[in-house]
């Protein structure tokens, strides 16, 4: 899916809090008894918009912003608007309904996702393709912790993605309880209800506002949570839900430590999958591939550990650069082969003359290591354009919301040091994803979460896609989803990658199938991505 900055006139009024009294929404139940006759609520007003006003207007598309309750135990009372786009089914005397897309996060705007290819043809055909911001994200009530972006990156630029000495550490702890106080004052009312549960009570009656009987979704990442978070509370209006790139509901719900711990450990065994694969393949196909591949990049972290490397043109390869982009490119096969080209030049640069013996035919310079010194944005969002803050405070307050941690933020430091141990490369790395949790504001053990029970029973089967060697969500977390969930089938996919949809051809046709035939997949299917990492030169 293209990322496209320019958006709609049609959704800019999403940026402000709806009140009551500015538009009327239908109360509902908040979790209604299975069986039981629904509450009504009012239709999804659509207004036809351009995804690209850069392009022509293809035609094909509509968007809203629909008003959910702030508070679910005051369904009366202020409103958020959430903004939707759908892309309107090609076959509309074929249509079967609307497939509602989350692409992850927290804090993943998926408005734009009504635009996206991952889908065949006859998926188009024949569902509506609605992508929407969940509460609190880009175009939806955008959860703001600072007023400017100046503010924003002065804080941004205190910490430290993998601290390592006394004074890195306490920085980085320091500007996180800033962070945290920012939030406190800035951020308003809708900083305690951003927990999953109230994103699902919303995407269910969005569901309702289509029109839909019961609910098709396609969730990926955080988005599997709202998937199976679905299947939990509204069982039987399940017709399909795939969930792919899984989180561990359970674990995620009730220990955000462990979560992490584990996390890292997923992306401990994707870039050891990564070194082999690129090994076997050897140089100029896997240009990191002439020698032993895992001694070399140990090497590389290891001297980061205690000396940034300055390259020729200036810029600065710092361990937390390193093992940002490092996590990043795990993410897509795609960025493989431009991974080992970065390794390579920056062991080149690194060892200098002894470097000479292990050069791949097709030499790298030292200009290719370049993008192992930028830190990756982690704005997942798609903010307007003429925003003055873009920053992404939304993944903090769902993780913060969803997953318990403890109050001092010390405990964060002290795991560093253990999980290290056994994810060298990651551990640190993931241990200093969340210590703004220990001091967040609206903390999950005062929220209104969903914890379960996660195994009711679902009126249809749901589609659970998990790769082998998922970074972000590593392979058994789709194991436990699928044993989990009360009434659910896995399908396995060997690839180096977060989330499978689109990218695999008899993955895809499985897919089809499902969402357009409601056919559950066999389970026990290994499956092979369309595209080698690591392609013949």
């Amino acid at each position: 899916m293209s990322r496209i900055s320019t958006l709609a006139g049609a959704v800019t009024c999403a940026l402000a809090l709806v009140t009551g009294s500015a538009v009327a929404a239908s109360a509902a139940p908040v979790d209604p008894v299975p069986g039981a006759a629904e509450a009504k609520v009012d239709p999804v007003a659509w207004t036809p918009c351009n995804p690209d006003p850069t392009k022509p207007d293809p035609g094909i598309y509509d968007c809203a912003v629909y008003p959910v309750p702030l508070d679910y135990d005051n369904p009366n009372g202020e409103k958020v608007g959430i903004a939707m786009m759908r892309r309107r089914a090609g076959d509309p005397a074929k249509r079967i309904g609307s497939l509602f897309l989350n692409p992850g996060g927290p804090g993943g705007s998926g408005y734009l996702w009504a635009t996206t290819t991952r889908f065949g043809a006859e998926v188009q055909s024949r569902f509506d393709l609605v992508g929407f911001d969940p509460r609190g994200v880009a175009r939806s009530n955008p959860l703001k912790c600072f007023k400017t972006q100046e503010d924003s990156d002065a804080l941004q630029a205190r910490l430290v993605g993998v601290p390592i000495t006394k004074a890195e550490i306490n920085q980085t702890l320091d500007a996180d309880q800033d962070y945290t106080d920012a939030c406190s004052k800035n951020a308003g009312p809708l900083i305690e209800h951003m927990s999953t549960i109230n994103v699902v009570r919303d995407l269910d009656r969005m569901r309702r506002a289509v029109g839909d009987s019961q609910l098709t979704f396609a969730g990926f990442s955080y988005g599997t949570l709202i998937g199976s978070t679905y299947a939990a509370m509204y069982p039987d209006k399940v017709r399909a839900v795939i969930v792919d790139g899984n989180v561990d509901p359970d674990l995620r719900l009730s220990d955000g430590m462990e979560y992490d711990r584990q996390r890292a450990d997923g992306f401990e065994i994707a870039l050891d999958q990564f070194l082999k694969r690129c090994q076997t393949a050897g140089a100029p196909r896997c240009a990191f591939g002439e020698g032993d591949t895992r001694a070399k990049f140990d090497g590389l972290r290891d001297h980061l550990r205690t000396s940034p490397v300055t390259l020729a043109n200036g810029t600065k390869v710092t361990l937390s650069t390193f093992t940002d982009q490092v996590a990043n490119a795990l993410y897509s096969q795609s960025r493989l082969v431009g991974l080992a080209k970065q390794l390579q030049a920056l062991y080149q640069a690194v060892e200098k003359p002894a470097a000479a013996a292990l050069l791949a035919p097709k030499a790298t310079t030292e200009d290719d290591a370049s993008g192992l010194a930028v830190a990756v944005p982690h704005a997942l969002r798609e903010a307007p354009a003429d925003s003055e803050y873009a920053g992404d405070d939304s993944y903090l307050a769902v993780n913060c919301q969803d997953k318990p941690y403890p109050s001092n933020d010390r405990a964060f430091a002290n795991a560093a040091r253990k999980w290290e141990e056994e994810s060298p490369t990651f551990g640190r790395f993931q241990a200093f994803d969340a210590p703004a949790c220990a001091s967040w504001p609206a903390p999950a053990v005062d929220a209104e979460r969903f914890t379960g029970p996660w195994d009711r029973k679902t009126a249809n089967t749901v589609m659970v896609i998990g790769n082998l060697y998922d970074p972000a969500t590593q392979y058994k977390f789709a194991q436990r989803m699928q044993e989990e969930l009360g009434n659910a089938v896995l399908v396995s996919v060997d690839s180096i990658e977060h989330c499978a949809v689109g990218r695999s051809k008899a993955l895809n046709e499985l897919v089809t199938r499902y969402l357009v035939d409601q056919k559950a997949p066999a389970a026990g299917q290994l499956l092979k991505p369309d595209l080698d990492p690591f392609p013949a030169v």
